[in-house]
């Protein structure tokens, strides 16, 4: 062989190696539909994964545990490989590999300590649904609000003191039991005169709507909704 030859076809396998990692991605992206198999039951599971500005994102889909479209957090590919957990108190983690030549990825579901086995199928490209941004609030709600509800047996005293901001308003968010308890916000809301505020982190959320000077709705712990009106805060 010539030494032209060899430049080519060293060049040839440099190209196709670059390329490798790239094709792999492409089939790492998409929508991933399948079963984790717990015991007695079968919960339906639904990926999505795909690279944005160099980086992976995704959410994911349990309707068996009222997850819908809650983004995934930690993704890690590295093929075949792929790790990501779930975004808020559930703490799940799925650790899958992609299998050769099928589109599928195999691996276990883990949740509390709990593992069950867990196979998807790549159904389609990637519909990754992407958290909402907070958006402006109305000016009577800015400021301090303040409120109490009984859960358990015992009262908690709610604090929500929202501000706007250039990007969308902020709150505080504060519960007082046997703890004091500032809870992350991760997104405040308003749509017509509904206000929602969310910490998907902790499972807490409020939605109220202003009615004759107070917020009144009702505050939701998992799968426990318990009514509170908020007043403003003197």
């Amino acid at each position: 062989m010539t030494a032209a030859g060899v430049l080519v076809r060293l060049i040839t396998i440099l190209i196709v190696a670059a390329a490798l990692p790239c094709r792999a991605e492409d089939v790492i992206s998409g929508r991933w539909e399948g079963t984790a198999r717990i015991p007695d039951d079968e919960l339906n599971v639904i990926v999505d994964l795909a690279q944005q500005n160099g980086a992976w994102v995704g959410s994911i889909i349990i309707p068996g545990l009222g997850v819908k479209g809650t983004p995934l957090t930690d993704i890690k590919v590295e093929s075949p490989d792929v790790n990501f957990a779930v975004k808020g108190p559930l703490g799940i983690h799925l650790n899958l590999r992609l299998l050769d030549a099928n589109n599928k990825l195999a691996g276990n579901f883990e949740q509390a300590g709990n593992r069950a086995p867990a196979t998807l199928s790549k159904t389609g490209p990637p519909q990754v649904e992407y958290p909402p941004r907070n958006t402006p609030l109305a000016k009577e709600l800015e400021g301090e609000w303040k409120g109490d509800y009984e859960m358990l047996g015992y009262t908690r005293h709610v604090s929500i003191k929202f501000a706007n901001h250039p990007d969308g308003a902020t709150a505080d968010f504060v519960i007082v039991g046997r703890k004091h308890n500032v809870l992350p916000v991760d997104l405040v809301t308003q749509e017509g005169d509904l206000v929602t505020v969310d910490s998907h982190e902790m499972g807490f959320s409020f939605e109220g709507r202003l009615r004759d000077g107070k917020l009144t709705g009702a505050i939701r712990q998992a799968a426990i909704e318990t009514p509170l009106v908020l007043v403003r805060a003197k």
